[in-house]
């Protein structure tokens, strides 16, 4: 290439465009003129250069690197770029490199790039693994916990591929409840694992839990023993697809374990066959047993969900309610009655009534009975009619008739009430009823006659 045509103006805006910086030094190393492509580089003092030794502008390890720049070399030989720091007057340092070359009269040209940029993507990539190899031991810690969790759960739990229903991961609960811990239940079609008989019953449980994205449940039996299970899957998603997340448990998981002869054992059956609520806590509070009712209060799966938490998580006061009770119970004494909201698991709000008492046997143990309030008031549809409420036109008799005869008559309407709810609740046995409203059995006939629910033949005989 022939640049003889290539005046110094031309060939100093060159040196300006492929280069940072340009320095054309004596044959001393002293620097006659200095060429600035960057204004980064201006803002190191460049001009400030001129005059002054090459090495004498460079860091203290630099120094060497410069001497070497300045021999002369072979022109054959190719060239060498070396890295050169010069100190900032901020107090830093900016890294340049330079190569020279040899000019006519001994003079040499130092020809240089800024690192600056380059130094500043370098920083950036290593803040930038950093942050990668933080987020993959974060992510490791975490799958480490899952590990954990997963196996040392007490309930089995299973992984399931959704486009082809095989097993992912198994935990111990699943190998425990199978019974079939010398297979690998890894790899197997899920449905293998469930009686003939139950494979409609699981196979719509996955495709509602696939329509819905909710929890959905399930009863099936086992294909090895012919265990009875109850199922709840739910979808999630992962990077591979979508996955269902399986947990099984047995139907008398929430039974409590007793002697299965004699008084305590029939007691243990009766109270899980009880039509409300019955669950056990310790005297802080924590729950250690549930039937079958409170957990469908609760709206559990499995007693697994709620055994261990503290009873006053599940009630809609909290702290507030608990203190009530354990206040009273503290000094045995019994809490009949108690009206107030429990919260499900599905987070709603049910409307409750709250007996407990305090067993000192064989632990002391608090029992709790819990009522569905909605269910107790929607088992009684003809209320209306069997309390009326005969008070709202009260005031509208103020002033037609003397205080004296509505109370009277007010009187009348509220006993002609409570004795035939008695009546009712004690299915018309007349001692009964007596007993309950707190009256003799003549006492009663004289109401029940004069309210002309009893006729005046009606024998005595057949008043009981």
């Amino acid at each position: 290439m022939n640049l003889t045509d290539l005046d110094e103006t031309a060939f100093s805006t060159l040196l300006g465009v492929v280069s940072d910086v340009s320095l054309t030094l004596s044959e001393q190393g002293v620097i006659e003129e200095v060429s600035t492509g960057q204004e980064t580089m201006a803002a190191l003092g460049t001009q400030g250069w001129l005059g002054k030794r090459w090495t004498d502008i460079v860091t203290v390890e630099s120094k060497q690197k410069i001497q070497d720049l300045l021999v002369n070399e072979d022109s054959d030989k190719a060239l060498t770029w070396r890295h050169v720091n010069h100190p900032t007057p901020s107090g830093g340092e900016a890294a340049i490199q330079y190569i020279t070359v040899p000019l006519k009269g001994g003079k040499r040209l130092a020809v240089g790039r800024n690192l600056e940029r380059l130094a500043e993507l370098q920083r950036r990539l290593v803040e930038t693994q950093q942050s990668v190899e933080r987020d993959y031991l974060r992510l490791r810690h975490i799958e480490a916990r899952y590990r954990v969790l997963f196996e040392s759960s007490p309930e089995a739990v299973l992984m399931v591929d959704l486009k082809s229903n095989r097993i992912l991961e198994a935990n111990m609960g699943v190998q425990t409840l199978f019974k079939d811990a010398s297979k690998r239940l890894v790899g197997r079609d899920f449905r293998e694992c469930f009686d003939p008989s139950s494979l409609g019953d699981v196979e719509s449980l996955l495709r509602t839990a696939l329509s819905t994205g909710r929890i959905e449940m399930c009863g099936a039996k086992l294909a090895s023993n012919q265990s009875t299970l109850t199922l709840s899957a739910i979808v999630f998603r992962q990077e591979g697809g979508a996955q269902f997340l399986i947990r099984l448990n047995r139907l008398e998981s929430a039974s409590v374990a007793v002697d299965s002869h004699g008084p305590a054992a029939i007691l243990s059956s009766a109270m899980e066959s009880f039509p409300d609520g019955w669950l056990l806590t310790d005297t802080g509070g924590t729950i250690k047993s549930i039937n079958d009712e409170g957990m469908a209060l609760f709206g559990l799966t499995a007693a697994s969900q709620v055994i261990d938490q503290p009873l006053e998580k599940w009630l809609f006061r909290g702290a507030v309610d608990w203190g009530v009770f354990n206040t009273s119970l503290k000094q045995h004494l019994p809490v009949r009655n108690f009206a107030t909201e429990i919260r499900t698991l599905s987070g709603m709000t049910l409307p409750v009534e709250v007996s407990a008492v305090y067993m000192a046997k064989p632990e002391p143990l608090y029992a709790f009975f819990v009522r569905d309030m909605d269910r107790r008031l929607q088992a009684s549809p003809n209320n209306s009619e069997v309390f009326p409420t005969p008070f709202a036109e009260l005031s509208q008799l103020v002033g037609r008739r003397p205080i004296k005869d509505i109370v009277g008559e007010t009187v009348d309407t509220i006993e002609r009430m409570c004795i035939e709810a008695a009546l009712e609740l004690t299915h018309n046995n007349r001692a009964s009823a007596a007993e309950m409203l707190g009256l003799s059995r003549q006492s009663l006939y004289v109401k029940l006659r004069r309210f002309g629910i009893l006729s005046e033949t009606d024998s005595d005989s057949t008043l009981a």
